[in-house]
């Protein structure tokens, strides 16, 4: 997509995009520099830019925006909408790829909402390669991925909700307990199931 602008010379291996909103009369300049600082000075961060216009913000938003359109360019093997506690972020990365190591050659694009622990978990092709010559293993990568996420405490369906995609998912990973809750209530107020079947409650 060379239509979007880089603001980097060198892309890193990853960024952060902060949008402040301060109360009235503090500059958000004056706090992003002193993040900026504080992270430099902890080896945290190699370096930052920050907007000095409404038009050059949203120049920023355009990239993390059109993530999800590059995607589909490329063409993920399996895609993931998932969340972990904040505390397991780190180790779920580094750990996801050393599992996929061990189904394939893949490259992966994470990204997400980092404040919440949302995170977009696309598994790629390598270079050369299409989303077509792995159809017969799409299956075990999700297993792989949502296995990591459930052990790490996460849970496989973040902001997109379970529907009939994800059923055998909140089936394998639920507690038995309260999946059979569900389907008591389900039963109580739909016990001819009309509403919505097949929708989150196997029908």
């Amino acid at each position: 997509m060379p239509e979007v602008r880089q603001p980097f010379a060198e892309p890193p291996a990853w960024c952060v995009l902060v949008e402040l909103g301060l109360a009235q009369g503090m500059a958000p300049e004056t706090a992003l520099e002193a993040l900026f600082t504080a992270g430099m000075e902890a080896g945290l961060v190699s370096d930052g830019l920050l907007a000095q216009s409404e038009a050059q913000a949203q120049q920023f938003w355009e990239i993390r925006e059109r993530i999800p359109e590059a995607n589909r360019h490329i063409g993920a093997i399996a895609s993931h909408d998932v969340s972990l506690p904040l505390s397991a972020l780190p180790e779920f990365i580094d750990t996801g790829l050393a599992r996929l190591a061990q189904v394939g050659d893949f490259r992966v694009n994470c990204f997400g909402h980092l404040g919440d622990g949302n995170l977009h978990y696309n598994v790629f092709p390598p270079k050369g390669r299409k989303k077509q010559d792995y159809l017969d293993i799409r299956a075990e990568v999700q297993r792989c991925v949502h296995d990591l996420v459930n052990e790490m405490g996460g849970s496989v369906s973040a902001e997109h909700g379970i529907g009939r995609l994800k059923v055998d998912d909140l089936e394998r990973y639920s507690d038995p307990a309260k999946l059979a809750a569900m389907r008591a209530i389900k039963a109580a107020l739909d016990p001819v199931g009309i509403m919505n079947p097949g929708a989150v409650i196997r029908g």
